[in-house]
């Protein structure tokens, strides 16, 4: 027997190499090469559409609708989603092994089914294991449909038969077509699956939910692609040997990218946070330095975080620079401002730099309270206790404004704090009750206000 020929896919773009090399010749990204079997498609697949012409429409005579949004029960899970999900929607969920993907989703599942005809596709645990999650999870699943198969031919047979208003894939890596040769989880496998899955949601309007696995660094593992075919992106975040888990949305045509949603894994599965600015705050029986509270915005919520720093002295001819929840290029940056305009020296100290709570801040407005926090550390001063702040640091010294910073007020003076160091360009018109606001230009006239405090 012949052995079937072979190439290299790459697993960020997809392109095609007849050999392996260190770096993929269509994106530049290295290491990403796997070899993979050459697929010779059908000529029949697309049989009688050459050649014919679509309908062409004026944009202008195309009456815009409101999509009905489904809510699925769980609020945090459906603030993610926009508001619930989208009839035709594709979502793709992935994170952690053990994180609790299968979880949350049968949950809603369960949820939903007494409004709506659902269906679980469970392409790695048997019959048996589902039920026995939920009734760990003291479920109801009277009306909650199971099929075992990762046959993606008999899957859709299935969905077009018993026609479901949603779906769930556990997981799209070990779906296979009989169209192509490479097995499950392959870079074709995958492309194809997630394609043929979606034009099926697209044409029958059935919420499809994807649950997709991720590589040792972190990302969704198979071709980009798949994160472009979807219509939604969420991703789980946290510590899988903590009780708390957030979902990030990366993506959302429906919704607010950005927006997070927190949980608690109990006994019973997920429950939604309602106060989750509580979850990431440090509960210090006095004043501690290197603390600072910062308000950043996550989609469309507020959400309090304390930012910690330590600052000490180096034993070592390198400083060491290192930040958890935060990005370590601009922890470097940010010391570098705070010696060229405010003189204060880090050049001898290490400096380490934590969000609390395993929450990942992206935004750049949390500049201002690293600085604040790290100066503070320096000093061993500790800050006001009931003081916030946000801003973003340029490399000028200046302090550049956040949006929604009026929304960050308020939150913040909403859970009892009284003092805001904040850019000037996001000082409130209207005073708000309770709360002392001080405006700030630059980073040195903010290192100054603290040695005011």
């Amino acid at each position: 027997m012949a052995k079937p020929k072979t190439h290299y896919s790459c697993t960020e773009c997809g392109g095609a190499s007849p050999k392996w090399q260190g770096q993929c010749p269509a994106c530049g990204a290295w290491n990403t090469l796997v070899e993979t079997v050459a697929e010779t498609v059908a000529s029949s697949r697309f049989a009688g559409l050459a050649g014919t012409a679509s309908r062409v429409q004026s944009l202008s005579d195309i009456q815009p609708r409101e999509d009905e949004r489904i809510a699925t029960g769980i609020e945090e899970f459906d603030r993610v989603l926009g508001g619930g999900l989208v009839a035709g929607g594709v979502v793709l969920i992935g994170g952690d092994p053990g994180i609790g993907k299968s979880t949350l989703l049968l949950q809603a599942l369960a949820q939903l089914s007494s409004r709506a005809q659902t269906l679980y596709v469970s392409g790695e645990e048997s019959p048996e294991q589902v039920a026995l999650r939920a009734r760990r999870l003291q479920l109801d699943p009277a009306g909650l449909m199971l099929l075992a198969e990762i046959n993606l031919e008999k899957i859709l047979a299935t969905l077009t038969q018993q026609k479901p208003r949603i779906a769930v894939v556990d997981s799209i890596q070990t779906v296979y077509s009989e169209a192509l040769q490479s097995a499950p989880g392959s870079v074709a496998q995958v492309r194809e699956c997630a394609a043929q899955l979606t034009r099926h949601a697209k044409q029958t309007g059935t919420c499809i939910i994807l649950v997709g696995h991720v590589t040792k660094e972190g990302a969704l593992a198979g071709p980009r692609v798949l994160e472009h075919i979807v219509d939604t992106v969420l991703y789980f975040e946290g510590d899988t040997h903590s009780s708390f888990r957030l979902i990030r949305a990366f993506k959302n045509r429906f919704g607010a990218v950005n927006e997070l949603g927190v949980f608690a894994m109990t006994e019973r599965g997920l429950k939604g946070v309602s106060n989750p600015s509580a979850l990431f705050l440090s509960q210090h029986g006095q004043q501690v330095a290197g603390s600072c509270v910062l308000v950043t915005q996550e989609g469309t919520r507020p959400l309090l975080v304390e930012i910690q720093a330590l600052v000490d002295g180096s034993h070592a001819p390198s400083p060491r620079r290192l930040s958890v929840g935060l990005e370590q290029n601009r922890l470097a940056m940010l010391l570098a401002v705070l010696h060229r305009h405010a003189g204060v020296v880090c050049y001898d100290q290490d400096v380490f730099v934590n969000a609390v709570g395993g929450v990942r801040i992206i935004e750049p407005a949390a500049d201002l309270a690293v600085l604040l926090a790290i100066v503070s550390s320096l000093r061993d001063t500790p800050l006001p206790q009931k003081l916030v702040a946000f801003g973003e640091v340029g490399l000028a010294g200046e302090i550049r404004p956040a949006p929604r910073g009026q929304e960050r007020l308020k939150e913040a003076a909403k859970l009892g704090f009284t003092l805001a160091l904040i850019p000037k360009a996001n000082a409130p018109r209207q005073s708000i009750p309770g709360m002392r606001v001080i405006p700030l230009e630059r980073v040195e006239e903010a290192i100054s206000r603290l040695r005011d405090m």
